[in-house]
């Protein structure tokens, strides 16, 4: 039986805490609240049209994300999008990282400061022309091996472990809350990849378990049958958004979505309205007209407060070795994104604004949604460095030992993957030593990931003196030639082979 002291602390503690839930309510004001009713957006007791884009916090260097920002609220959104990349926070197992640009919470309460909301994409699948679609490459070192994006009990402990260091981060950003977030999306795509409903499920309790019940979950899938009824998670009430070509007639695929959302809860929702389009090497730079963007935008935007989001609004940069890659029908189609994510966004790389489909954008926002103009930012001064003369100083081989920790050596009867050795990206030299018969010998690497130089000595331990032999591609099978060198002892064989990136499509 409780003290009457007891009951006097549990009073004292009641009335606290509802002191503090009244401070929190300014009388005569509404609470915080976005929901989806009568087919419609709402924000604080009033319809709310999403006009939004994806600003991604990790392409973009910290010091310019109030620039990109405040040039993406010039546009007229009100709303911004953006993945978060879960290779990018757990470089490797229970690191965590969440410094520079991958701080996303200052990131999220910059944008509230600029009074712009958040649709926050978590994954644990972004895809987004990102390595590995976000996953994070440790991931293919586990044995047995994991089935990614499925209901393997390994790889769902490996996502709760991910998500109970990333949604307790989240969860004070929330809309309700006080903060910007008003929508949080639930895998990305998983119409086109598969049909593991126990999978989708799960996810949806496990945000919920951390985020709460308020919140706006929502899935974004293409906009047919298939991918749909893979995707949509009808029964968890998960708001199922679409994403369609750019110049689709929108309205068959909205009331096609309606099918897949509850009665009342399809507010019709582009999440990835193209203003631009992916680059891969060798490709020449994708491109979208702005009168054939602005045109396609207003078909959406003018017409029963529908709402979009810019898929890019700025495309930014990957920077180091994250762009991602595509394949086609095999795996020698194997095609690599650049460097640059420019996506032809009306906000450029480089922060520019003063092209033609950013002003059309604009104008067309403000046309379709009353929705004020914003002055924009001042420009960026930049600066010409010239002609920029390149000098050879030194090969790979002459500075091998000032870079190469021999800590790191990895000795294994048959070749080891990148993952198995702990190195995520970047470079790996194999080395190995074979008698040289004839005038020449003949390599075959058939599963080359994804490009390697071969090189050969007669010294198996000055690692300096090597003859370049040619290069075997991912996308070519072909064999190679070595040529036999008068050698009193083996011959070293040396591949020094780049993993530019994984597949965005797992």
């Amino acid at each position: 039986m409780a003290s009457a002291g007891s009951f006097g602390r549990l009073s004292l503690l009641l009335a606290l805490s509802l002191c503090s839930a009244l401070a929190s309510t300014v009388p005569g004001e509404a609470p915080r609240r976005f929901w989806i009713e009568g087919d419609a957006f709402w924000k604080d007791g009033a319809r709310f049209q999403i006009v939004g884009g994806d600003v991604h916090y990790f392409r973009i260097v910290p010091e310019y994300w109030k620039d990109r920002l405040l040039r993406a609220k010039a546009l007229g959104l009100n709303t911004i999008q953006t993945y978060v990349p879960w290779n990018l926070h757990e470089p490797e197992p229970q690191s965590w990282e969440f410094k520079g640009f991958a701080d996303i919470e200052s990131y999220l309460r910059l944008a509230q400061e600029l009074e712009m909301l958040v649709m926050l994409r978590v994954g644990p699948y972004i895809c987004g022309e990102w390595d590995l679609g976000g996953f994070p490459p440790w991931l293919l070192t586990i044995e047995p091996a994991l089935k990614l994006r499925s209901s393997d009990s390994t790889y769902l402990f490996l996502v709760e472990r991910w998500w109970r260091v990333l949604l307790p981060k989240v969860a004070p950003l929330l809309y309700e809350n006080g903060g910007p977030i008003i929508m949080v999306q639930i895998e990305n795509e998983f119409g086109s990849f598969g049909d593991d409903k126990n999978y989708l499920h799960y996810l949806v309790q496990l945000a919920r378990r951390y985020l709460g019940n308020d919140i706006v979950l929502y899935t974004t899938d293409g906009g047919t049958t298939n991918t749909l009824k893979n995707g949509a998670i009808l029964q968890d009430d998960v708001f199922a958004a679409v994403d369609f070509s750019t110049g689709d007639d929108p309205w068959p695929i909205f009331r096609l979505q309606k099918k897949y959302n509850l009665p009342g809860k399809s507010a019709p929702l582009s999440a990835e309205f193209y203003t631009g389009w992916l680059t891969h090497w060798g490709e020449s730079i994708a491109t979208t007209t702005a009168s054939s963007t602005a045109k396609a935008l207003k078909s959406i935007l003018c017409r029963n407060g529908s709402a979009i989001c810019f898929q890019m609004a700025h495309g930014g940069t990957n920077f180091g070795f994250y762009n991602g890659a595509n394949t086609g029908q095999t795996e020698f189609e194997y095609k690599a994104d650049l460097t640059s994510y420019d996506y032809d966004a009306p906000i450029k790389e480089h922060g520019d604004v003063h092209n033609p489909k950013y002003k059309a954008l604009r104008r067309v926002i403000h046309e379709c949604t009353g929705t004020p103009l914003h002055p924009l930012p001042a420009d960026i001064e930049r600066a010409s460095y010239g002609l920029v003369k390149l000098q050879k100083v030194a090969s790979f081989f002459d500075i091998f030992d000032k870079i190469c920790d021999p800590l790191k050596v990895a000795v294994s009867e048959q070749p080891l993957s990148m993952e198995l050795t702990g190195q995520m990206f970047g470079f790996l030299l194999y080395v190995s030593e074979y008698q040289g018969k004839g005038p020449y010998s003949i390599l075959s690497i058939p599963k080359v990931h994804d490009r390697a130089q071969v090189f050969v000595s007669c010294s198996l331990d000055d690692v300096r003196n090597q003859i370049y032999a040619g290069v075997i591609e991912r996308w070519s099978s072909k064999t190679l030639q070595i040529p036999t060198l008068n050698c009193s002892s083996n011959i070293r064989l040396s591949i020094l082979v780049i993993v530019m990136n994984f597949f965005c499509k797992v």
